[in-house]
């Protein structure tokens, strides 16, 4: 391997200045130019710019906003109470209910699958009828159409607007029927109020399904596969 003169006493000529300096004093640029260490220039970084990607913002696993079923609330055992005689005030009792004041709820019984439709080994779930109690006729109750209901506790001809009172109790003013003595509990056990119609769980199921499909990008054949 040949060997260089280490040029101590040398001088070099830079090819940016046209200056003479010692020749252990010179480097060599990116682009070949041998200048003094004075004159030396970086690369300029603009000239190799690095890749640049998106910005991550978005999620790699996402899902579309959840819209929250709609369920029943329980009622306590013999949660209604008629409130006087002669009157159609009825409170009920259900401890942290959250149901929205002057929203229209329906009253259901407990559910069973009898009565019901369906045979003996594939039975139909149902909700059974509310018991008359006090001169107040349970399927009055459980109308379809619902009662618009009003938050608290109604005593003393008015309504108790505690936070415990509108958290726990609510009152609403049956149709047609009046308490005959007042004061006086029923509805017996299982008892649920909550909106007029809920939504089949098979038809949530199919929606979430078909969403699913939608954020994956998998396309169904219609003749393989009928929703």
């Amino acid at each position: 391997m040949a060997k260089y003169a280490t040029g101590k006493y040398a001088k070099a000529i830079s090819d940016r200045s046209g200056m003479e300096f010692p020749y252990k004093e010179m480097v060599r640029e990116w682009n070949g130019a041998f200048v003094h260490v004075s004159e030396f220039e970086p690369k300029q970084p603009q000239l190799e710019p690095k890749p640049m990607n998106g910005d991550s913002i978005s999620l790699r696993h996402v899902r579309p906003g959840r819209t929250e079923p709609t369920v029943t609330v329980r009622i306590i055992e013999n949660g209604f109470e008629t409130y006087e005689a002669g009157s159609r005030i009825i409170n009920v009792s259900s401890p942290g209910h959250g149901l929205t004041n002057g929203t229209t709820y329906r009253f259901r019984g407990a559910p069973t699958i009898s009565p019901g439709t369906g045979t003996s080994t594939n039975p139909v779930f149902a909700y059974a009828s509310i018991p008359n109690f006090d001169g107040i006729t349970g399927t009055n109750i459980a109308k379809a159409a619902g009662y618009a209901i009003t938050t608290g506790l109604y005593k003393n001809d008015a309504r108790v607007t505690t936070d415990y009172s509108t958290s726990n109790f609510f009152h609403f003013t049956v149709d047609t029927d009046t308490a005959t003595v007042g004061g006086k509990k029923g509805g017996g056990y299982g008892c649920s109020v909550g909106p007029v119609t809920i939504e089949g769980w098979l038809k949530k199921l199919k929606i979430l399904f078909v969403n699913y499909l939608a954020l994956n990008n998998v396309r169904v054949q219609k003749k393989k596969f009928q929703l």
